[in-house]
């Protein structure tokens, strides 16, 4: 059996806002793009009970056909290619150069089975490629490493945060990346390597796995740096005028913090674990570069961290400010009613209309009720300015 419960939230407080203040986001799909989902708890659609290393896709289809893409490469040359058909990318498994083959789709599971044949790749790890419920991780197999990750994108229109599931398998002499569909944030990477700039040609596949996961860290702190300025912009409208929309902007942005959580804490596990992994594949000249990666992943948890706190400390804000709003006005309420209690109580006597009272009679009655009246409301207020309560 095979239940796979995963913690999946995006929020979109642009489409969430015209709603009513009461109204929840609906739960949809996972994958529809620019509508606020909320999924507690979701199993992947994986049916029950089939066999391990059973390769069935478990996500929606991103990509009309799938795109596969070969970089090959060493210090002194450079090819760049699109293949038509996957067989055309088997021979790169055998060369002496560098080869990165690039996937994108995983909907058609007949070719990402021809490519575990023909590369000898576990069926378990077929199985993990084509289920994007995956937590981030990393396995050695020996001949080669298989690496989970979290690709995190930002949405600026939609103020949405994007998760993409991105597999890698380093082996000797080749790197090959699953992603659900094209686009990425490698294009830096591919850069360096068509330029022949700096380590990226001179170095190996072990450097170039480095290179991708570096690029997908670089992007959590792009996407930490978005999600910074809203805060920012949400703190000070806070702090100027509370409104029950800045509330359910506060929580849409605790979910997005727990969605970063959520795949940069296994992410320090899986670099934790390469930079020890005491594999062949990791040349000790690489080690450093990985360190380095550690502590990047290191940063982006104390951003998170940080955030959630400050997320937290503001919704605690939200709340004092609603109260001491609420005290505010219950203060005026009271002391009006606190000044009209004795008024009314006067009054009440004076409007019994016993036939033997006095004052009845008198010419300036009337005129000399108003001045108690004023002495009355005025010693009060003249008592509550001491005490501090106006």
């Amino acid at each position: 059996m095979n239940l796979d419960f995963v913690f999946e939230i995006s929020y979109s407080d642009a489409r969430y806002a015209k709603t009513s203040p009461t109204a929840r986001p609906p739960s949809l799909q996972a994958g529809e793009e620019g509508i606020p989902m909320l999924r507690l708890f979701r199993r992947g659609q994986k049916q029950i009970a089939l066999a391990p290393g059973t390769v069935q896709y478990t996500g929606p289809i991103k990509v009309d056909k799938i795109r596969i893409s070969v970089i090959d490469y060493d210090e002194t040359r450079f090819t760049e290619q699109e293949v038509a058909a996957v067989q055309e990318c088997f021979p790169f498994k055998e060369t002496k150069t560098v080869s990165w083959i690039n996937i994108d789709g995983l909907h058609e599971t007949d070719i990402i089975k021809k490519i575990g044949e023909h590369f000898q790749l576990h069926p378990l790890v077929l199985e993990d490629v084509v289920n994007l419920q995956q937590r981030p991780k990393m396995e050695d197999f020996g001949d080669y490493m298989y690496i989970v990750v979290k690709m995190i994108g930002y949405d600026e229109e939609q103020h949405l945060l994007t998760s993409e599931q991105v597999s890698l398998v380093l082996g000797p002499g080749y790197v090959i990346s699953f992603q659900e569909q094209e686009g990425d944030v490698f294009n830096l990477v591919r850069d360096r390597i068509r330029k022949g700039k700096g380590r990226a040609r001179r170095l190996g596949t072990d450097y170039l796995a480095y290179a991708l996961l570096d690029a997908i860290v670089d992007q959590y702190f792009v996407v930490l740096e978005k999600l910074g300025e809203r805060i920012e912009a949400l703190e000070e409208g806070l702090v100027e005028n509370p409104t029950p929309d800045l509330l359910q902007t506060i929580h849409g942005l605790k979910r997005e913090m727990i969605l970063l959580r959520k795949s940069v804490w296994p992410l320090r596990e899986v670099v934790n674990g390469l930079e020890r992994a005491e594999s062949k594949l990791i040349r000790k000249i690489t080690q450093p570069f990985l360190r380095d990666l550690y502590d990047h992943t290191i940063q982006v948890i104390d951003a998170v961290e940080s955030f959630r706190d400050m997320l937290s400390g503001m919704q605690d804000l939200y709340l004092s400010s609603i109260s001491n709003r609420m005290n505010e006005i219950m203060k005026v309420l009271t002391i009006f009613a606190a000044i009209f209690i004795p008024l009314t109580f006067v009054a009440g006597i004076y409007g019994m209309n016993f036939e033997f009272m006095p004052e009845l009679k008198w010419r300036w009655s009337y005129h000399l009720i108003w001045v108690v009246l004023a002495g009355i409301t005025g010693t009060m207020l003249v008592y509550f300015r001491r005490r501090r309560w106006l």
